[in-house]
């Protein structure tokens, strides 16, 4: 009986331990920092502010978005890992983080053990873009020219490992072509290059790359899905325009470092699954191009995995490496 009792009482202890986060998270008033591991511009950027603008009154605190590019986001992961496990700092996390990280042999953090995932928030679709001047109009061009001219065209990305570099990766791995990589620190310092004609192409987010597009300052010869996005409907898939094995989608978790305590995390990940889904977002994620997605952090943990299976693999065989 002495025994049971003892059980009791340390469960609920434990019970109480478990949950004294949860009353006093957040602390009002008290910051919550989203670490944007990009430049100003790009997706990543403007999804993080779009949650953190409804996260702020919920929450009845400030959210600060703090850009960290560099080392094709790994500058922003590190911070995140190594910052106090108190849920006070979060991350917008790409595919770099969640699932690329088998170029580096050297980071000074280890993505899958030192960050979580908190909830998946969206994902998007990427597009082939070209400069003006570049004498292709459809995506056999392109690899025509790409074939004629190895290793002459290239690449803009908005650094290594991410998704732009990957889904360009992809492309030349599926295409049997060779590019020149040119790594940037963010999506929209890429972008100018490309419009200014300084790189020939560029594999980027159709959200970012439909208004320069449409403004004809850059030609878009495929998307990377499997369906065409509906802010460019008459640009057809790459796999439709000639390569049927090609597809990738971008995609970004919210995430904060690995020892958060799981009560924290699992608020969060309610509240900002509500935000995602809120009807009132449906235009603004059309605008960007983005489908939400939400749900739990295991599902985001399972989409982790899946996705480091097919990149890792697109890596080793690419022999990508980024140190």
């Amino acid at each position: 009986m002495k025994g049971l009792l003892q059980c009791v009482v340390l469960a609920v202890a434990i019970s109480a331990a478990s949950t004294g986060f949860t009353q006093t998270y957040p602390t009002k008033g008290k910051p919550i920092r989203i670490v944007v591991p990009y430049a100003p511009g790009g997706v990543a950027d403007l999804l993080s502010r779009i949650v953190g603008q409804r996260l702020g009154p919920q929450y009845g605190t400030q959210i600060v978005i703090d850009n960290r590019p560099g080392a094709g986001g790994h500058v922003g992961g590190e911070l995140t890992a190594k910052s106090a496990p108190d849920g006070y700092t979060l991350m917008l996390g790409t595919t770099t983080h969640n699932a690329a990280y088998a170029m580096y042999s050297k980071l000074a953090y280890d993505p899958p053990k030192d960050l979580q995932p908190i909830v998946l928030l969206a994902e998007s679709q990427g597009v082939l873009l070209v400069h003006p001047t570049l004498p292709v109009k459809t995506v056999k061009e392109f690899l025509a020219l790409a074939r004629s001219q190895p290793g002459q065209l290239n690449y803009a990305s908005a650094g290594p490992g991410s998704a732009t570099h990957l889904m360009a990766e992809l492309l030349k791995m599926v295409g049997g072509i060779k590019l020149t990589h040119i790594a940037y620190k963010g999506s929209g310092p890429a972008m100018i290059d490309l419009v200014s004609g300084h790189v020939e192409t560029m594999v980027e987010n159709v959200s970012t790359a439909a208004p320069h597009v449409k403004a004809g300052k850059v030609r878009a010869l495929g998307v990377t899905s499997r369906k065409r996005d509906h802010n460019l409907p008459d640009v057809p898939t790459i796999a439709e325009a000639g390569l049927p094995a090609y597809e990738a989608v971008p995609y970004y978790t919210m995430s904060t470092a690995a020892k958060v305590p799981q009560d924290i995390v699992r608020k969060l990940a309610v509240d900002i699954d509500a935000i995602v889904r809120h009807p009132e977002l449906a235009t603004r994620w059309n605008e960007l191009g983005i489908t939400p997605l939400g749900g739990t952090p295991e599902a985001a943990v399972k989409r982790n995995a899946l996705e480091t299976a097919t990149w890792t693999k697109v890596i080793k065989t690419a022999n990508i490496r980024a140190d």
